[in-house]
């Protein structure tokens, strides 16, 4: 058997390795998508481009606008009195707000201690507008907070005295910063890509060359053949995902906070997993373009229903179900929580459990599908 599968494994290298295009995309991909990736992706939205209405033209309607300008998050692209002019901006997607202050802005903040803005965004990019109406309120609030301490000196000392005082603390992550949810996530990604794509394409470019017909009437077992073409895919897969973790660590300076042996044991078999899932498309595709399909469809799933980008708890229940079927879940929540968390096995091991069922699931069902006839 072990002879039998060396000869299989370094065929399988020979032939990776005479072909420049699989080395690329092993090797090349997940670094400069890695580095990419994450530079490109932001969780902020900046530059907003806002259309400011002011009737008032006071002292404090131009300390708002300032105010708002200030925060770098907005930028102004139309300043006057006519509401048409800005909405008109909007329609022709030059702004995507519009802020408007009333007449007798200040005059009413000063006597009366209240007022009304109207603030109408542009929401057919829903995260955009959620995002920025978000922003401009928080200018709003901190904008009339500093209006009230100035008008009524006294809050500020009934402000010291009592009240519940909010102090935040972002625990894994101190400074709030994005990328070290992110980075993670994308590694996990690029492993999956890899691991994926390229063990579906195997066999299938067996069928395609037609050397799947000599290797059916060899005497060679079914079981050292798909084992020969596993394992080939699993060791470059984890060389990459090395490369990946290097970039991870010394370009963006994640420290690792977990186990290193850890992460790459949960690694290891969530290729294999992956390496399965692979097979089994191969198994039943007859030639490349066709496994690329479907590889790419349940890729597109996979990677959108994983949590990379929208957290899992948020989605809807049906799409919780297909999540929690989804491989990639476990792996993007699995290498966040390792790296960043310093979670043990005892965190992990219901990731361990399904993602090694899934692994035996797969294999076990390429195997029996796989037939040795042409």
């Amino acid at each position: 058997m072990f002879r039998t599968l060396s000869i299989l494994i370094r065929k399988e290298f020979l032939q990776i390795f005479r072909n420049k295009a699989i080395l690329a995309i092993i090797f090349v991909m997940p670094v400069v998508q890695l580095i990419v990736l994450p530079l490109a992706a932001s969780y902020e939205i900046k530059n907003v481009e806002i259309a400011v209405v002011d009737h008032d033209k006071s002292t404090y309607s131009r300390d708002l606008i300032r105010k708002i300008t200030a925060s770098g998050y907005f930028k102004i692209v139309n300043y006057g009195e006519n509401y048409p002019s800005a909405y008109s901006e909007v329609e022709h997607e030059k702004a995507d707000l519009i802020l408007e202050i009333p007449s007798d802005f200040e005059k009413n903040l000063v006597r009366e201690n209240k007022e009304k803005v109207l603030v109408a965004i542009n929401a057919i990019n829903g995260t955009k507008a959620g995002l920025s109406a978000s922003y401009l309120a928080q200018i709003l609030q901190d904008f009339n907070q500093q209006i009230l301490l100035k008008t009524t000196p006294q809050i500020e000392i009934a402000q010291k005295t009592s009240g519940l005082e909010i102090i935040p603390k972002f625990w894994f992550n101190e400074h709030y910063n994005y990328r070290l949810s992110l980075v993670p996530g994308i590694l996990a990604f690029l492993v999956t890509l890899i691991g994926g794509y390229l063990a579906a394409l195997n066999i299938v470019q067996e069928k395609e060359i037609g050397t799947i017909e000599q290797i059916n009437v060899s005497p060679i077992k079914k079981r050292d053949f798909i084992l020969g073409k596993l394992i080939p895919f699993w060791i470059l897969a984890m060389v990459a995902f090395t490369i990946g973790l290097l970039v991870t660590i010394f370009i963006y300076d994640i420290a690792m906070q977990g186990s290193l042996l850890l992460l790459y044991l949960f690694v290891a078999i969530y290729l294999v997993t992956l390496l399965g899932l692979g097979l089994l498309v191969s198994v039943y595709s007859e030639t490349q373009q066709q496994a690329m399909f479907v590889v790419f469809f349940f890729m597109m799933i996979f990677i959108l229903m994983s949590g990379l980008f929208t957290p899992v708890e948020s989605m809807t229940d049906w799409a919780k179900y297909i999540a929690y079927v989804n491989p990639v879940t476990y792996g993007v929540d699995a290498i966040r929580l390792i790296i960043l968390k310093n979670s043990g096995f005892s965190d992990l091991y219901r990731h361990f459990l399904v993602i090694i069922m899934m692994g035996v699931v797969a294999i076990i069902w390429a195997v029996l599908r796989y037939r040795k006839t042409n």
